[in-house]
């Protein structure tokens, strides 16, 4: 099994011809909602990839968060662990997508605000029962803490994805089994601009010195993955689409990735399979909604495999 620590937001989506220009308003279409949170997101990728997952996180007493539980315990996530609050707002994420399928989002944090570290060490039994346990930055530090440290405790493998980019101290880096961050986030915890595999490799090398982690993957979008871990280092291309929407796409290579880990997947087949799932992702649209299924990705490879 394999824990989820982090947020929920219902994504809001309107698509746009572009991104409006400051104090500009332009007309958008087919607006739409859509089940979304990095947490919320991660969990999903695990439990599509046919692994267990459970979800900590917080939400409102209100429809939103009613829906957003809902479509977890539609998959078999398990949702004991989720927190219902009664003065605040679920989380809220507004998605404007242009023409090209990149995206621009403002999230309203809510309920995801909330959520304390004695509420995520409550669930001390999940982590006992889980082989992995994955958090983000959309929840407050101090659950963010209590998450890699319970997993310390409980000897569970800890995986954080600085998601989206906070300033975070180098003890908390320390209690991590692996780090995913994309470029942005890479270059904000190394100071090297990621522009490229080389790039990527030299960040790596800094962000492993830093937090004294074992693994890092750098995730390059649509070029794939760098990765440097004592099992694997070097770049895992990433697979050629027409993109429709890259929300979430991060979210379903994370959730891919740490579950075909799991499941004793080497680390590069592993990070492989996750670039074909997120490769499938961004030509769907929605954010969980995208996510494939371990047995979809496995045919995708099948058919596209040399296309990487």
């Amino acid at each position: 099994m394999i824990t989820v620590v982090g947020s929920f937001n219902m994504d809001l989506f309107i698509e746009a011809p572009r991104f409006p220009a400051p104090g500009e308003a332009i007309l958008g279409r087919n607006f739409r909602r859509a089940p979304g949170g990095k947490g919320a997101n991660q969990a999903y990728a695990v439990a599509r990839m046919g692994v267990p997952a459970a979800m900590i996180g917080a939400v409102g007493q209100d429809a939103f968060g009613d829906e957003m539980v809902a479509n977890l315990l539609e998959v078999g996530i398990g949702t004991r662990g989720v927190v219902r609050r009664d003065t605040v707002a679920s989380g809220t994420a507004v998605v404007i997508l242009d023409a090209t399928g990149q995206n621009q989002i403002v999230v309203a944090n809510g309920a995801n605000d909330t959520l304390t570290a004695a509420e995520v060490l409550a669930q001390r039994d999940s982590f006992v029962r889980s082989q992995a346990v994955i958090v983000q930055l959309e929840t407050p530090m101090e659950a963010v803490e209590a998450t890699l440290r319970l997993a310390r405790e409980c000897r569970v493998i800890s995986v954080l994805n600085p998601a989206p980019y906070a300033p975070v101290t180098d003890a908390l880096l320390h209690l991590c089994d692996w780090i995913i961050p994309n470029e942005n986030e890479t270059a904000k915890l190394t100071g090297v601009e990621v522009h490229d595999s080389a790039s990527a490799a030299s960040a790596a090398v800094v962000l492993k010195l830093r937090s004294a982690c074992p693994r890092v993957a750098v995730t390059l979008g649509a070029n794939g993955v760098w990765l440097d871990t004592p099992e694997f280092t070097g770049h895992v291309p990433g697979f050629k689409v027409q993109a429709v929407d890259t929300v979430g796409a991060g979210d379903t290579f994370i959730g891919a990735f740490v579950a075909r880990l799991v499941r004793g997947v080497p680390v590069r087949e592993a990070a492989r399979f996750a670039c074909a799932a997120a490769a499938m992702a961004v030509t769907r649209r929605g954010a969980q909604a995208s996510i494939p299924t371990a047995n979809e990705v496995e045919e995708w490879l099948r058919q596209n495999g040399a296309a990487a």
